[in-house]
């Protein structure tokens, strides 16, 4: 099975609404983000990251890291920012799949699974693990590589998308390349 990790809106500047538990959850998980990406990329594991834009429809990914670099939790985004090789779509709603070419590239790359992580939980992860299995996706979400600013909607969710969804609920990082 070919599988991707996305990294989805880990790139952020926390200081929209709710920002401030955002940015807390973010820190609280950073370790996990980290050992989730060293692990899919020491498989050798496409790492695709998938960000806001917060409305600057000129920005690109290196803005869109400068824009958190300058952020509350900066001093975090240099070990989890994408490389040169990973791939970068701009997404300008909840879901990765809304408006991008993510469903391009992962046709492109023959991927069959996508590994999700990032912020929020409740939302933009939620959101696209939904859109990755309505476009016939195997998904494993890494739970506690994931920030959310509700850990109560963040367990609603959880709960929907693995019942309805389907999605594959892990915890602690050692699942980011394994196979089912």
């Amino acid at each position: 099975m070919n599988d991707a990790l996305l990294v989805v809106d880990v790139l952020n500047d926390f200081r929209q609404e709710d920002g401030a538990r955002l940015a807390e959850s973010f820190r609280a998980v950073h370790p996990q983000l980290r050992e989730v990406l060293s692990s899919s990329r020491e498989a050798n594991l496409p790492s695709i990251y998938a960000n806001d834009h917060f409305g600057d429809w000129t920005a690109d990914d290196d803005a869109i890291v400068d824009r958190a670099l300058a952020g509350v939790c900066g001093d975090l985004i240099p070990p989890i920012a994408p490389r040169q090789d990973d791939i970068f779509v701009i997404k300008p709603g909840y879901s990765a799949f809304d408006d991008t070419p993510l469903r391009l590239v992962l046709a492109d790359l023959s991927i069959e699974r996508l590994v999700l992580a990032g912020t929020a939980l409740e939302m933009c992860v939620a959101q696209t693990a939904i859109a990755a299995r309505e476009r016939g996706l195997k998904v494993s979400i890494m739970v506690d590589a994931c920030a959310s600013v509700s850990w109560e909607d963040a367990e609603i969710a959880l709960e929907y998308v693995s019942r309805v969804a389907g999605a594959r609920l892990c915890r602690g990082p050692s699942h980011a390349g394994s196979r089912p």
